[in-house]
Parts: structure tokens; sequence; C-alpha cells
């Protein structure tokens, strides 16, 4: 079966067309993405603008053609923390579906945590034991702990790297007040969290999925993704924790020169860097391995577990 997956992101329109069947891993055939930002795209009441909702019935439209081009059998669209959290969401998800006749599933952020959870416990298997996985999208900080596919404790964070850069950090480079507030304001928001996981006891292995967290993990060291899905990749606190002040006298275009850093996601890279520093402190992490897999794959899993048990 074919599959595309349609991930409605804060940063990015990303349609990924895999080969999947139950018990098997799913295969990447094809993949198309957009860079839309509709976390730039928001008002002062952070509704999506007008001309934001157009570019999103654009971007579904063009993603739609490309899936129907690969031959997609089942589409899976689905919306995160942009629109999701917009005043005017539904009737952003109206006018989408009105237009391109695509219905966009919106989740919660719980349920991005625990389908990112279930991608990286397929990812390592049970003898990883206690998996404690961390995402930082665009718009929101997921986290997820436990030892079986369903997580234990599964938490959504307004702290995403694209969310955070709008609202705390307009200079470029930042003003080093802004960025000290900025790390007052994460830590506060993760130290809040911190005590519903370590309740349920040390994680056996730590994991981070995502794109902010593979750029810095080869930011610091890591193998670039040309060497392929298993290679061992790590991001180390130490590492990142000395990157930092570099990060915050840069410039988004010098950023952008540094290994792993794309001219798009560069301007993200120091409050994601921020986010990443924090939870690894508050959460005692020394190192977290990259995951390849994350939420759409997780999306793609669990469909294909409700096809095995109708």
């Amino acid at each position: 079966m074919r599959l595309g997956v349609l991930d409605v992101g804060s940063n990015t329109v990303h349609l990924l067309v895999v080969d999947a069947h139950g018990g098997a891993r799913p295969i990447p055939a094809y993949s198309h993405k957009a860079e839309l930002r509709l976390a730039e795209l928001l008002d002062a009441r952070g509704a999506i603008t007008g001309a934001g909702v157009e570019r999103l019935v654009a971007t579904v439209r063009e993603a739609l053609d490309v899936a129907e081009d690969k031959g997609v059998e089942n589409l899976l669209p689905f919306a995160t923390s942009a629109v999701r959290e917009a005043p005017n969401g539904a009737a952003v998800l109206t006018r989408v579906a009105a237009e391109t006749g695509v219905d966009l599933q919106v989740l919660s952020g719980p349920d991005e945590a625990r389908l990112t959870f279930l991608a990286a416990r397929r990812w390592f298997g049970w003898s990883s034991g206690r998996l404690l996985v961390l995402d930082i999208g665009g718009g929101s900080l997921e986290l997820a702990c436990g030892h079986d596919e369903e997580p234990d404790a599964a938490l959504s964070l307004p702290l995403g790297a694209g969310r955070l850069t709008g609202s705390w950090l307009p200079g470029d480079p930042p003003d080093l007040a802004d960025v000290r507030a900025l790390r007052r304001h994460v830590r506060t928001e993760i130290a809040r969290v911190v005590g519903t996981f370590s309740r349920l006891g040390a994680p056996d292995h730590a994991v981070a999925t995502s794109k902010t967290f593979k750029q810095l993990a080869r930011l610091c060291g890591a193998a670039r993704s040309a060497e392929g899905l298993y290679v061992h990749r790590e991001l180390r606190r130490a590492a990142l924790q000395e990157w930092l002040p570099k990060l915050a006298e840069m410039t988004a275009e010098q950023r952008a020169e540094l290994p792993g850093v794309s001219l798009g996601r560069a301007p993200q890279l120091l409050a994601g860097a921020l986010v990443a520093e924090a939870a690894m402190d508050l959460f005692d992490v020394e190192a977290l391995e990259i995951c390849p897999w994350a939420l759409r794959e997780g999306v793609i899993l669990r469909r294909l577990d409700h096809l095995r048990s109708a």
C-alpha cells in the first residue's frame, strides 16, 4: 500500500510518501517539502492571516497534486500547533477542505508526543527500556516517557523554535538581554513539568527527533545525513553548551554557513538550542541519541496498526 502523510506544521508542509505493509518497516518512496512558516503568518491575536490562508491552500493543493502523481492510495493529512492554536483555526480548516478536498485532522499536543514516542519505540525496540523522547518543532516542544508503546507521560509545551524566535528574539544578531530573558523563560516552563517525568524514574535511553535536534547534533559533530539512517548520531550537552554563546553572537546568515544548518532554519537555531540545552540540563541528560523517525512515521505506524486490527 502506498501511503502519503501530509504534515502541516509550523515551519513546513511536508508530504512523505511511503510503501507500507502491516508488520513491515515503512519504506520511504518520495518526500515533498514546502517552507510555509505558518508561525510567521499570524496577526497580533495569533490568527492566521488572509495571506497565510491563501498560501496554505495553495501549498496543500500542490502537495495533493504530488500525491496523485506518486500514486498515493491513502492520504493521512494532519496539522499541528500553528493551526491548533490559531483563533481562526476552525475557519481555516473549513476553507482548506472546501478548496482542496483535504480534511486536515488537528493533532493535540499530547497526541503529537504520543505518536512521536511510538515512532521512537518502534525504531529502538524493547531493548531500549524506558524511553525519554524529546521533539522540538516550530511551535511546540513535545516530551514523552515510558516503557511501552503508549507513554506513561506525554506533554506539549509552547516552546517551539519558530514561535520563540518570533516572540523573543527580534534582533539579528539578537540582543544578549533578549537571549537571557528567553533562557529564563524556557527553563521556567520546562522546570514546571520535570516532576511529572522524574516520578517515573530515570530513563534507560534518552532520544530526540526532528529537524532542530538533527541540525544541532550535526553542528556538534554528528555524522552527515548523507551517511545513512543507521549511523549512530547523538547530541552531547557539553558540546551544545560550548556552541550556545557562539550562536548568540551570530546573524542568521552566519548560522546558515555552519555544518548541517539550512538557510530556512538558521534564524530559529538559537532558540532551538536554548530549548534543547535547557531540557537536557533539567532532565539531567548528558547525551541524546537522534532518532530518524518522528511524528510522520508515528502517524503511519498507527494507521497500519488500525488496518491490521480491523
